[in-house]
């Protein structure tokens, strides 16, 4: 392992990863000291191992705390969603897992796709700072965003000003289904929120390296095990290549 790559990613001897812990999908439990657990966390402590360092993990409420941090010198590496807006302070590697993003609204809905929704007129209910609010952001051409804090707010902005939509990750949206009466998630998807592994833009070793352990963890079969070991097999995808 390259001295240059351990000075940028560890240099305090110890690798600090930020983790977001609103996504239960890749952090699934904790352990009896607090710790993380999930495919994020796993996914740090295979590169400290690597590294040959310990791992230190730093829980932050929601991904865009994770990305506001980028400038604190709170992590070494932040487990998020690659998203342009994030990219101008955070070295992104490409992705190793990711999840669809859709729509659920009102049975009585005329929308039928996610691809409908963009029309005049239209209301919709997003978590603020999530990876596909910054996507929705930047690609909606007509309909309206209506942002909260997290994703219990965006549920509840959704049924008392009764709009139009609510955008979430479709395995979010298929419990919320069953708590919502006469409502339906639509077909289809507007993007696949893409998680991926940063640091700091001058960390140019290091970015190398992470891009190189992403492939190899997806190639060897390691993302795919710890979609199983965690129990998240069928709602997140092991992302494509490029």
């Amino acid at each position: 392992m390259s001295q240059d790559i351990v000075s940028e990613l560890a240099p305090g001897g110890t690798l600090r990863a930020g983790i977001n812990m609103a996504n239960a999908l890749l952090v699934t439990g904790s352990t009896a000291a607090g710790a993380p657990t999930g495919v994020a966390p796993d996914m740090a402590r295979e590169i400290a191992e690597r590294l040959g360092v310990a791992v230190s993990y730093v829980p932050f409420a929601s991904p865009s705390e994770v990305a506001d941090a980028a400038g604190r010198d709170a992590w070494d590496i932040a487990l998020i969603a690659a998203e342009p807006a994030r990219a101008e302070s955070i070295a992104f590697s490409a992705a190793y897992v990711e999840i669809e993003a859709t729509y659920l609204v009102p049975d009585g809905s005329p929308f039928r796709s996610a691809e409908e929704v963009d029309r005049p007129g239209t209301r919709i209910a997003v978590s603020a700072g999530t990876a596909y609010d910054l996507y929705l952001t930047r690609s909606l051409k007509h309909a309206e965003l209506h942002r909260t804090d997290g994703r219990a707010g965006a549920v509840e902005l959704f049924v008392t000003e009764n709009l139009d939509a609510l955008a979430g990750l479709r395995p979010a949206l298929n419990r919320q289904v069953g708590e919502l009466p006469d409502t339906r998630i639509l077909e289809g998807r507007f993007t696949a929120v893409q998680q991926a592994i940063g640091t700091k833009p001058g960390n140019l070793a290091a970015a190398a390296f992470l891009q190189k352990f992403v492939a190899e963890a997806k190639a060897s079969g390691l993302v795919a095990r710890l979609i199983e070991r965690h129990g998240v097999a069928g709602r997140l995808q092991i992302a494509p290549d490029g």
